[in-house]
């Protein structure tokens, strides 16, 4: 697992970044977590926000759940990336 953090969820192992930071161009992998595919679903800061309160309101279940961690917290997984979940749910 890499150290590269999910811009939608904060899920902090991706392998690659989501969106290199050279290019701007997405990976097109699929985030473990929100089940995001990167270039698509967050291809726009907006449609990236809404597609992370739909996957909140949803439960906030896991593409993978056998990469999910027994102590997993969706709060803290979303300070990563500057989210409050409080703020988000209102």
């Amino acid at each position: 697992m890499g150290n590269n953090i999910c811009p939608v969820c904060g899920y902090p192992n991706l392998d690659q970044p989501a969106w290199d930071p050279d290019t701007g161009s997405p990976s097109f992998d699929i985030c473990p977590s929100c089940g995001c595919e990167f270039g698509y679903q967050d291809a726009t800061p907006t449609a990236k926000e809404k597609y992370r309160k739909n996957w909140v309101k949803q439960g906030a279940p896991w593409f993978k759940p056998e990469l999910k961690p027994p102590e997993w917290s969706l709060k803290d997984q979303l300070k990563q990336i500057g989210v409050d979940l409080e703020e988000l749910i209102q």
